[in-house]
């Protein structure tokens, strides 16, 4: 597995456990560094993970406006935990990641790629469907050629 795949995949882990106890932010930083152990022995250069995690905290806010704008028939509740976190690494690297290091096509690819792993039978269409809808919407000069 890539690098950078498998640090989404460990960003989404710890997003997902962090969602799932209820955001409490002292507990975040102890729940990425046992994941970098458990899921991520070798990888080497962790900055990417804590670069997606930090990234997703600090614009979470306005990520999830963007989900609830992009997905208005989904309430940001009521998308899985898995779906919801993989939209916001995903959204991250597409509304505020370098354009350089990570193209828009690629983080949607990534993000459904993601989905694909973790999440139920529709993840893939769902984060598709949403990050495509962000895309389309991007200004033209944020999106590829």
């Amino acid at each position: 597995m890539a690098s950078r795949h498998l640090s989404r995949s460990i960003a989404m882990q710890s997003l997902y456990e962090w969602d799932f106890s209820g955001k409490k932010p002292k507990e975040l930083e102890g729940i990425v560094e046992r994941n970098i152990k458990e899921f991520g022995p070798g990888l080497g250069d962790e900055s990417f993970v804590w670069q997606l995690v930090t990234g997703v905290v600090e614009n979470l806010s306005k990520i999830d406006k963007v989900i609830e704008k992009a997905a208005p028939e989904w309430p940001i509740d009521q998308v899985t935990i898995v779906d919801r976190n993989v939209l916001r690494i995903g959204l991250f690297e597409l509304l505020y990641g370098s354009k350089e290091e990570v193209p828009p096509k690629v983080a949607i690819n990534e993000a459904i790629e993601l989905a694909k792993t973790f999440g139920g039978e529709s993840s893939g269409k769902f984060i598709n469907g949403v990050l495509g809808t962000v895309y389309k919407n991007l200004e033209p000069s944020v999106q590829e050629p």
